[in-house]
């Protein structure tokens, strides 16, 4: 029997189940699931499983009213039961598969304040992938180490994970839309600054400083696009990993395209293009309401304390180590250029763009979140171990790095979702403490796996990645019963 749906065996739906069928399922039947309840034939006399109101079978045989079996007239016919229930299951998957074409629609339709706010996130997003092509540029003109490059990594997602504690704050007593237009300001300033720098270590600086306009910006853009987008929380989630994903793929091509010009140039034009985003939001985003209680900056810390959020949490840091050493060390063993290097990262972000719209929810509808993670985490296991085999075969590098981009698309969704409903937290405070967890990875992975590689090689950087991702798949496994109680709605 067909499992899609929670609960279409007769049981009460189960989050292994899938809460993504009864989501769909209650947008095609108001009322006729709550909470992700089964999806049923509220009419005692039609019940799936052929009870009637006297818990007798379905009835007389058709025409004849005298109640013998059906198989007595005809051997081959199916049960009243089997036909039922047949019939019922039937239903239930056309309902999803018409439900997922409104929810599709849904995305489509959205406010103008959740474009302008997905199209400043895309730009600020290109920020993370941006640095890729031109690492080793930056590495041959300032005279550095690759170890000493990946900083760049470091001490932005340092920052940007510290600052996640008080950007909430900060939001709740200024508003999102001033918060959002902090964060841009702020970016301009230190994108413009890293073109200028000297050296590495003012350029490790001032990408600091990058950092708190990003922290400012990503994790109130979230909480505006969930605030005010139509078709619910997974609706918003969706759009908002499109624009990362777009970001991400953007990233690379930009930094490929004006670092072939001149390494410093890539800097210069996400500065150009940040400027532009704060123009259009300043115009074009309505004020967003402040919540009645300002946030303080020790409730993010307080809503980790959630057994939930804090797996999630935790196993994402592991997750992202795994994600940013493929980012940040790769390009050093790629032996391209600007060019070569951004081509082959766009088609990463390509790849996690596709995977974490289009591909995520449907591998989600069949096994869940929580299976559907633990299945991505195994196989970034597998793709990290035939780098650390494969890594000085060039071609087989490139596949695996766009395949990685897949997978990190569809981890990046299921890992989004659960932070944003395994607790009671208001999202905005979910989203803070779940970010300033899972942006150390992106903290630590770049720095310890440059500094593996001039020690050792590249085997000892994707092996320690390997083990690491391990132990955020242990890590989900223990939270699954409590990340499974909030089961997120899916799409």
């Amino acid at each position: 029997m067909s499992e899609t749906a929670g609960g279409t065996s007769g049981r009460p739906g189960t989050p292994a189940d899938g809460a993504h069928a009864a989501h769909r399922a209650d947008a095609a039947h108001p009322g006729g699931v709550a909470g992700g309840g089964d999806v049923v034939n509220r009419d005692p006399d039609h019940a799936p499983n052929g009870d009637g109101p006297t818990g007798t079978a379905a009835g007389t045989t058709a025409g004849t009213g005298t109640g013998t079996h059906p198989h007595e007239d005809h051997p081959h016919a199916l049960h009243p039961h089997e036909e039922s229930l047949a019939d019922w299951e039937e239903s239930v998957e056309a309902t999803i598969e018409e439900t997922v074409v409104d929810e599709r629609a849904d995305v489509r339709r959205q406010p103008l304040a959740v474009w302008v706010t997905a199209a400043a996130a895309v730009f600020a997003f290109m920020g993370i992938g941006l640095v890729d092509p031109i690492l080793p540029a930056i590495a041959t003109n300032l005279d550095a180490t690759s170890s000493q490059v990946s900083l760049l990594f470091t001490s932005y997602f340092l920052v940007t994970a510290v600052m996640m504690l008080v950007t909430g704050a900060i939001s709740s007593r200024i508003g999102a839309k001033k918060t959002l237009l902090l964060g841009l300001a702020v970016i301009v300033i230190f994108a413009a600054l890293s073109g200028l720098s000297p050296s590495v270590s003012q350029l490790v600086g001032f990408r600091a400083g990058w950092g708190v306009g990003n922290s400012l910006f990503v994790a109130t853009s979230l909480a505006v696009i969930v605030a005010v987008a139509s078709g619910g929380r997974a609706v918003a989630i969706i759009v908002y990993e499109a624009a990362l994903g777009l970001g991400m793929a953007v990233g690379p091509l930009v930094g490929a395209l004006l670092g072939g010009i001149h390494w410093r140039a890539p800097f210069f034009g996400v500065g150009v293009l940040m400027f532009v985003a704060f123009v259009v939001l300043l115009v074009k985003l309505p004020t967003i309401p402040k919540p009645d209680k300002p946030t303080s900056v020790i409730d993010p810390l307080r809503a980790l304390t959630h057994p939930g959020l804090f797996g999630v949490s935790l196993s994402a840091l592991f997750y992202n180590f795994g994600f940013f050493t493929i980012l940040a060390f790769t390009p050093f063993i790629l032996g391209f250029g600007p060019y070569g290097i951004g081509a082959v990262f766009f088609g990463w972000g390509v790849a996690l763009a596709l995977f974490s719209v289009v591909v995520a929810p449907i591998i989600q509808n069949r096994l869940g979140t929580v299976n559907t993670t633990l299945v991505t985490l195994v196989g970034l296991i597998v793709l990290l171990v035939l780098l650390a085999v494969f890594h000085d075969t060039r071609p087989v590098v490139i596949v695996l790095v766009v395949i990685s981009g897949a997978l990190l698309g569809v981890n990046n969704t299921m890992y989004t979702e659960m932070a944003m409903s395994v607790s009671d937290a208001p999202q905005p405070v979910a989203s803070a403490g779940y970010n300033f967890v899972r942006w150390l990875g992106g903290a630590i992975a770049p720095f310890v796996a440059t500094s593996l590689g001039e020690a050792a090689g590249p085997v000892l950087p994707y092996s320690t990645a390997a083990v690491v991702v391990f132990i955020a798949g242990v890590v989900m496994v223990g939270a699954r019963n409590a990340v499974e109680v909030h089961e997120p709605d899916h799409v």
